[in-house]
């Protein structure tokens, strides 16, 4: 039985990006046809934004390397947008060439990960974004835009609030129609989340993307709620994760977000059993349980 709180959404987008996010971090290549089953599974348990896959360059990220089979593999169910992240000219390139109508791009909030992550400065990651953005509006394609190492970074601690604001502002200005904030190590807190959502002013075009490094992720998402944000990214199963921060256990899982949704009487569309019997099926085949409490609970009945 839910039992609601005042000043939340009524209902949740989940953003799922177990596919992408998820599965990138895996040593082993997962084959194409699990791949495309595990997205279509997402899709009948009531997703309805499930990222796919990235056009990175498969030296960078070999367990990517079939982002193009995938996409003719997927039976695009109508009603489902299927995004997928590109790092550059090139991937947006090849995802215009296989009808992607909604990408996303990679930003970061630090000077230390946009060299490590992306070869840039801070100021100049730009003009990577510039091209890849207006191009892809041109054709008629979405952009969303990531911002990692929001709430801290490994090499350079707290990233002070108007450092993160400046970046997302300069992307949402450049046309990206959602920006996400992530906590890529996990280290953030609710009274933080808070503070960094009023600091944009309007909570209407971002979303929120927590790690679950320091048990944080559930309390910081309830913050992200009762700032306004209605669009949560979550990782089925709680695959992926951070490969920066030490004992790291990985992204928010969608079941846990879920099921505390739910007990909030939020909607969210999405069927826990069938998002359950998917990350179980995903965990068999990639070889370890799920991290999911939620998973772990139901899942032994």
């Amino acid at each position: 039985m839910p039992y609601p709180m005042e000043g939340l959404p009524r209902r949740v987008t989940v953003y799922e990006v177990g596919p992408r996010d998820g599965l990138q971090n895996e040593a082993a290549i997962v084959p194409v046809e699990v791949k495309a089953e595990f997205i279509d599974r997402l899709a009948d348990a009531g997703h309805t934004v499930i990222e796919a896959t990235s056009f990175v360059h498969p030296r960078w990220v070999p367990q990517l390397a079939d982002a193009g089979e995938l996409l003719a593999r997927l039976d695009r169910r109508p009603g489902v947008r299927y995004p997928v992240l590109v790092p550059n000219e090139r991937g947006l390139d090849r995802a215009l060439e296989h009808g992607v109508t909604e990408i996303a791009v990679f930003a970061s909030a630090t000077e230390t990960f946009a060299a490590k992550n992306l070869n840039r400065t801070l100021d100049s990651q730009f003009e990577m974004f510039e091209p890849v953005v207006s191009r892809a509006l041109e054709h008629g394609v979405q952009v969303r835009a990531y911002v990692s190492m929001c709430f801290g970074d490994p090499w350079e601690g707290p990233t002070p609030i108007e450092q993160v604001v400046a970046v997302g502002e300069r992307l949402l200005g450049l046309g990206c129609h959602e920006l996400s904030l992530g906590d890529t190590i996990g280290v953030g807190t609710p009274g933080h989340v808070t503070a960094l959502i009023e600091a944009f002013g309007s909570p209407e075009r971002l979303a929120v993307h927590f790690h679950d490094t320091y048990g944080q992720a559930l309390g910081n998402t309830l913050a992200a709620l009762r700032a306004g944000v209605t669009t949560v990214d979550a990782s089925t199963g709680g695959i992926g994760g951070c490969p920066y921060a030490e004992s790291a256990t990985g992204n928010l899982a969608t079941e846990d977000l879920v099921w505390m949704l739910e007990g909030l009487g939020i909607e969210t569309g999405l069927d826990l059993d069938k998002l359950v019997s998917t990350s179980t099926w995903l965990a068999d085949r990639l070889g370890r349980p799920s991290p999911s409490r939620v998973v772990q609970a139901l899942a032994k009945g």
